[in-house]
């Protein structure tokens, strides 16, 4: 399997934290204590040493008998629950001329491989949901270097296809995600039914998030000539010039994006945009690390 995380974006998720609302109570945001210490823990598992690993957690004896680094993990109920819904549909397959075989669903992956690794850094359990026309796939969360290499499999394994399920087929939404789980949307952001699932996950009161996934072409539409745009999903197609049509899309493309950051605004859904050019950590960084770390991305 190829790497989903690249090295660079790996060492600055070091300066990361998950964070979420209800797990800090309802005073505002602060990172949770999720990694616990100390006695009553029972042992689960032996991991190699990563930089930035604290070296009280070593374990010296260890390393004295086989001269090198180990980390000791327990294992114990975490207090925060990520899960990751990935929207699997057929416009997730959309990329861009610039750059062949790096899709939103692509993006989307390595988003989520990313916020995992937060998840597992701070001992936390995390979770998988792709949806699809034909149903879901689900992984059930949990924590630890296996549960990570499962997700992993799943994500490298998943395909852009289809439109978004049936809403009987959403079952596994509600009975599913508990109250006190974060949930972190990664989708094009655009579909009214995937709007419904965040807006009822909020009222159900569940900590939601979404991450939209933009295509350059989308963001800046360079295109001159006559071209036929088609609808991946719908199969709808339309044929003009692109530099005509470039000022009516940009006009409405914004207006768009103002309206579903509207409504997501006002179920107090933290969201962020990330376009296929971006720096792939950015998105995190709008959600995770602060005002002064969104501007320094």
């Amino acid at each position: 399997m190829h790497e989903l995380i690249p090295p660079s974006v790996r060492a600055r998720l070091r300066s990361l934290s998950l964070v979420s609302r209800r797990a800090v109570g309802a005073h505002g945001l602060g990172q949770h204590r999720s990694r616990s210490r100390g006695a009553g823990l029972e042992f689960a598992q032996y991991r190699a040493y990563e930089p930035g690993d604290e070296p009280r957690q070593i374990d010296w004896k260890l390393y004295a008998r086989s001269d090198r680094f180990f980390v000791r993990e327990a294992e114990r109920e975490s207090p925060l629950a990520l899960w990751l819904l990935i929207d699997a549909s057929a416009s997730m397959g959309q990329g861009d001329a610039a750059r062949p075989g790096w899709s939103r669903l692509d993006a989307a992956k390595a988003l989520a491989a990313c916020a995992a690794e937060l998840a597992l850094r701070q001992g936390d359990r995390f979770g998988l949901i792709a949806l699809q026309e034909d149903g879901l796939r689900l992984i059930a969360p949990a924590t630890g270097t296996r549960q990570r290499d499962r997700l992993w499999r799943e994500l490298h394994a998943l395909r852009a296809r289809g439109r978004w399920p049936a809403p009987e087929r959403l079952r596994p939404l509600w009975e599913r995600i508990g109250a006190g789980d974060l949930v972190l949307m990664l989708g094009d952001g655009f579909d009214e039914a995937a709007l419904d699932v965040a807006e009822r996950l909020a009222a159900a009161r569940r900590e939601v998030l979404s991450i939209r996934i933009l295509t350059v072409e989308e963001r800046d539409f360079p295109y001159r000539g006559g071209h036929r745009f088609r609808d991946p999903e719908t199969g709808e197609e339309l044929l003009g010039d692109g530099a005509d049509l470039r000022e009516d899309f940009l006009r409405r493309f914004a207006a768009a994006r103002r309206a579903v950051d509207a409504r997501l605004q006002a179920c107090g859904i933290r969201h962020a945009e990330f376009v296929l050019d971006e720096a792939l950590d950015l998105p995190l960084r709008r959600l995770f690390g602060g005002r002064d770390a969104a501007e320094g991305a």
